[in-house]
């Protein structure tokens, strides 16, 4: 079942990556101009970050299985049209349905995860494994996407997604069992799904368009100001729902709290860093796509190691002080990074800087995870994986707009924009996302406990005739115990005793 999940969640991140090194072919193909075709990685940002929280929710209500398997199929469908698509609108359209899928899939693949292991060591080792997933995913894309695109033609960074949805969509009814409550009232909140939904896409789009038009722009100012009052407007209608989409009690916990927030502090550390490397490698550097790819595979592999380790570590000491650990590496290798983007980089220097770099990045994100899904009832389980899903995607769009805005700043005029004039804005990026990776050490400090908290189990009490004393050894009835029999007093009228339950 691991596996089967793992590899569906392997492709959802991949989409996200390895578009990027094909950009370049596609705007060739269809001549068009690059704001146009950069809307293909838009689209997809905006469906998946506002849509995780209410699919997480659906997951729920509706059945986790079934709606995977409705995600695999609408992938499948949207990845033939991205592959055939006759002109860029096209395939923006079919990249939007594809963030669709993608925020359908990973909720609920997470949920039946979680809900599949034990809390403790065997959830944190499933956790472990879900993390390296994800950063060989996500680094991963970098190098596939522009391998497949110089062999294969760009079609194909869509149309692999066909094949291997099949296989999905055929082993997923054997392999994977529904475990939605069947006596549960299903009802949406339909008011709180449309606004967060509406707030979230507002947020992303406008934080997307920082690089591009700056902080001071209207066509920021306005899409935040809706956002935010959206936000507010959510919250109301939360607490005067009868079925709210986001119970507000399951916000009580610190741990799942301080897990999301260190998510949303990770996301913008990789994606602000990933973003300010790439564009050193191709404009300083002058490297290829598959030549920064197979670097890159350097943080990949310390990515899955630390989070392999990191399970390991915190079913012992907790939580905390790897969490601690990790987010310190971040900052840590783009500290390092500082020095490294320079006039006279060192080759032996950058690879040591994405080993950190990556060792920090499984840590800390499979700490955040862990922490987040704690002590989360099995009725709240899609709601919480949404939750984290969504901090860390919407972390991720931040990280990307910061680090962008701090290049932009220091850029050099057009006349002069001479490759080396670019490395003063990447070291001033670099730092700034150095910083946001020291904030994510003072939350693990202040929000998540030094051990896992106790798990929250609301368990009902089975009908009596469904009790079996399995655990009451079995022996003759000569030999049981007779309980002293106490004779009321003759003034006492009789009563025969009500029969008591056994024990559960």
């Amino acid at each position: 079942m691991l596996v089967l999940l793992g590899t569906a969640f392997f492709m959802t991140i991949l989409d996200g990556t390895s578009l990027l090194t094909a950009l370049p072919t596609i705007e060739r193909e269809f001549q068009a101009h690059g704001t146009a075709v950069n809307w293909a990685v838009t689209a997809y940002a905006l469906a998946f970050a506002g849509l995780l929280l209410l699919c997480g929710r659906a997951a729920d209500l509706l059945g986790r299985r079934r709606v995977f398997l409705a995600g695999m199929s609408l992938r499948v469908l949207a990845s033939l049209g991205c592959g055939f698509a006759p002109s860029v609108e096209a395939l923006v359209a079919a990249r939007a349905l594809q963030g669709v899928s993608a925020a359908i899939i990973a909720p609920a693949a997470l949920s039946m995860v979680m809900n599949a292991f034990a809390e403790g060591a065997e959830r944190n080792r499933a956790l472990g494994i879900w993390g390296g997933i994800g950063g060989f995913g996500a680094t991963a894309g970098l190098f596939l996407g522009g391998l497949i695109t110089d062999t294969l033609g760009w079609q194909w960074v869509f149309w692999i997604n066909v094949p291997v949805g099949a296989v999905v969509l055929a082993l997923a009814p054997v392999m994977l069992i529904e475990n939605r409550n069947q006596a549960r009232v299903r009802s949406f909140d339909l008011a709180g799904a449309l606004t967060v939904t509406s707030a979230l896409v507002l947020f992303v789009y406008a934080i997307t368009s920082v690089p591009d038009v700056g902080w001071s722009s209207h066509h920021i100012i306005g899409p935040l100001a809706g956002a935010i009052a959206l936000t507010g407007l959510f919250v109301v209608i939360e607490r005067r729902s009868k079925a709210p989409l986001v119970p507000f009690g399951i916000l009580r916990s610190r741990s799942l709290v301080g897990g999301d927030l260190l998510l949303l502090v990770t996301g913008m550390a990789v994606d602000g860093m990933l973003i300010v490397l790439t564009a050193h490698a191709q404009s300083v550097l002058g490297w290829s796509p598959v030549r920064f790819g197979l670097t890159a595979a350097v943080m990949t592999v310390a990515a899955v190691v630390g989070a392999l380790v990191c399970q390991r570590v915190v079913t012992r000491v907790g939580v905390r002080p790897v969490a601690t650990i990790g987010t310190a590496l971040l900052g840590g290798a783009c500290l390092l990074l500082t020095r490294v983007v320079s006039e006279h980089s060192s080759p032996e220097l950058l690879t040591i800087a994405l080993l950190i770099f990556g060792a920090g990045m499984g840590t800390a994100t499979v700490c955040a995870q862990i922490a987040a899904l704690t002590g989360v009832a099995e009725r709240h389980s899609g709601l919480a994986a949404g939750l984290a899903d969504t901090c860390f995607a919407v972390g991720t769009a931040l990280g990307v707009a910061i680090a962008g805005s701090v290049v932009a700043a220091h850029a050099p005029p057009p006349v002069t924009a001479a490759p080396q004039t670019l490395v003063p804005g990447h070291q001033a990026a670099f730092g700034v996302v150095g910083l946001v990776a020291a904030l994510g050490v003072v939350i693990a400090l202040a929000m998540l406990g030094k051990r896992s908290a106790p798990v929250a189990k609301e368990t009902a009490a089975p009908p009596i005739d469904q009790i079996v004393p399995d655990r009451i050894p079995a022996r003759p009835i000569e030999e049981l115990p007779c309980p002293t029999v106490t004779r009321l007093p003759s003034s006492a009228p009789s009563a025969t005793p009500a029969p008591t339950r056994p024990p559960g």
